[in-house]
């Protein structure tokens, strides 16, 4: 007669054994997950945006090296800003093999949402050194206004 230890039982017989392999499966594909796709949640954002504001305006700053002004489109529609474009990289000439390639080129389009109204007649825009900076005016309903208490 053969002596089969509890532990070692076929895993139907433990339900518990099955949750483990499930764990420890998990566990593996979670720890990989950040070496692996590091690169491509980076990549998905572009360009790259810092986004402030004072009591009058919205100050928006984003990276786009290696671009130029005319290659750049930009607009206001409600409380919505969109940055569209194209990147184009040089082509090494005659065929290569990257050991890396990190920087894609095509068309990107990026919307931020902007969380007040902006006045659209009076947005402007500045680029310079690869950093676009664009000034949105709040509109004048949003601006903060002082209120005089009256004394009875």
């Amino acid at each position: 007669m053969a002596v089969i230890r509890w532990f070692d039982r076929p895993q139907f017989a433990w339900p518990g054994r099955a949750v483990e392999q499930l764990q420890r499966e998990m566990n593996r594909l979670l720890s990989e997950f950040p070496a692996r796709s590091a690169s491509v949640l980076r990549s998905g954002v572009f360009p790259a945006v810092n986004i402030s504001e004072d009591e009058e305006n919205l100050y928006v700053r984003a990276e786009l090296p290696g671009m130029k002004p005319e290659e750049l489109e930009i607009s206001v529609e409600g409380e919505s800003l969109t940055i569209r474009g194209e990147r184009r990289l040089a082509e090494a000439a005659g065929k290569v093999d990257y050991h890396r390639r990190e920087r894609e080129a095509g068309g990107f389009r990026r919307v931020i949402d902007l969380s007040v109204r902006i006045d659209t007649g009076a947005v402007s825009a500045s680029f310079r050194n690869g950093v676009l900076k664009i000034v949105l005016p709040k509109a004048k309903e949003v601006a903060p206004k002082q209120i005089s208490i009256k004394t009875e």
